[in-house]
């Protein structure tokens, strides 16, 4: 039996073989949630740790077997930091693969097109400024960072314009240039402020899931949420867009309005994540690529592997950032850089042979 959107089947796609993927791959993310809560500077057990879990947030009733301390160190430090872990890196995969349908470009990522930098430079205003908080609370710096994306995308789609129509390599070369000046903007800011500031924000740029909780948790999430259930909702378009502006329009999709809708949500979700993580490189580059080698470009599987398996990969790579040093950590950008760089220039020396279609 076919799964049917709008009409539309998943043509190899079964509901058995899409369930099956799906919970094969959450499943994957929950084990390395698992073991990610457990590893770092004071190791854990990992059947510890799902019982520590367990009876807080599900009330089983195991008998303690474990001190406080660790109880502590899982509640209120790991699984706070490794849920945003996952979160952070499952808006950007998200992200980067509607980037890249909507562009047609291997190389296009919300890093690479000057989101993350325009959402980045939101928060540091706001950081700095300090501005926001007494207005919205917690929601303050994701929703100056999500304006600060909502400005940049538009700015690079103003100047992308040509006769009403936006060329997809005038928007990415666009993008590269926008994000330059933006970076250089959040530097000079940087040296302008206080030595304090300076390293707070320094360490946030470079990609830091230090100090995250909860309290930032349920803002971020909610933007994640609704914008990823409305990018699901436009997998068919995007299938089609793939096929080519031309021919989509002919087959009854309104590209422009979808561009537009698009960005805004990619704007949405990258901008809540960035405010918290600050930025973070390669994982919206990598991971949609991965998912479309093995198992194909089809927008409707697609969408949810990548932002699964994006959270699996930024989570893999904090537990690499906060362990390879311990007791000292290093910014989990660090970590996805030299696993993304690598991979960039693959893409850059074999980008003809990505397909899209």
């Amino acid at each position: 039996m076919n799964i049917f959107l709008n009409g539309w089947p998943m043509g190899r796609w079964t509901l058995r073989r899409w369930i099956g993927w799906i919970l094969i791959l959450s499943i994957l993310l929950l084990g390395m949630a698992g073991v990610s809560i457990s590893l770092g500077a004071v190791r854990i057990p990992l059947l510890e740790t799902w019982s520590i879990i367990l009876n807080h947030f599900f009330h089983f009733h195991f008998s303690p077997t474990w001190t406080e301390n660790n109880a502590a160190i899982i509640l209120k430090i790991r699984l706070p930091r490794v849920l945003s872990a996952i979160m952070v890196g499952a808006a950007l995969s998200l992200s980067g693969a509607v980037l890249q349908a909507l562009l047609r470009n291997p190389l296009a990522d919300p890093f690479i097109l000057g989101i993350s930098s325009g959402a980045a430079l939101g928060a540091v205003l706001a950081i700095l400024l300090g501005c926001g908080a007494f207005l919205f609370g917690h929601y303050a710096i994701p929703g100056v960072a999500f304006l600060g994306a909502l400005m940049t995308i538009f700015l690079v789609y103003f100047i992308s314009r040509v006769a009403g129509r936006v060329p997809t390599q005038t928007m990415l070369l666009a993008g590269v240039i926008v994000n330059s000046f933006f970076s250089a903007i959040i530097m000079f800011l940087i040296s302008a402020t206080s030595n304090e500031k300076l390293h707070g924000v320094t360490f946030w740029l470079m990609g830091n899931l230090e100090f995250l909780s909860f309290q930032f948790f349920r803002p971020v999430f909610f933007y994640l949420l609704i914008g990823s259930l409305l990018l699901f909702y436009l997998a068919k378009d995007l299938n089609l867009l793939s096929l080519g502006e031309e021919t989509a329009a002919g087959l009854g999709v309104e590209v422009e309005r979808l561009k537009k809708i698009s960005f805004l949500l990619t704007s949405l979700i990258t901008g809540a994540v960035v405010a918290v993580s600050g930025l973070i490189g390669f994982v919206g580059l990598i991971i949609p690529h991965l998912v479309r080698l093995l198992w194909g470009p089809d927008h409707r599987f697609l969408l949810p592997a990548a932002a699964i398996l994006g959270g699996l990969f930024l989570a893999a790579a904090d537990t690499v950032a906060r362990t390879i040093m311990a007791p000292n950590e290093i910014p989990v950008g660090v970590i996805t850089a030299l696993s993304g760089a690598p991979f960039f220039i693959y893409l850059l020396r074999k980008k003809g042979h990505v397909v899209y279609h």
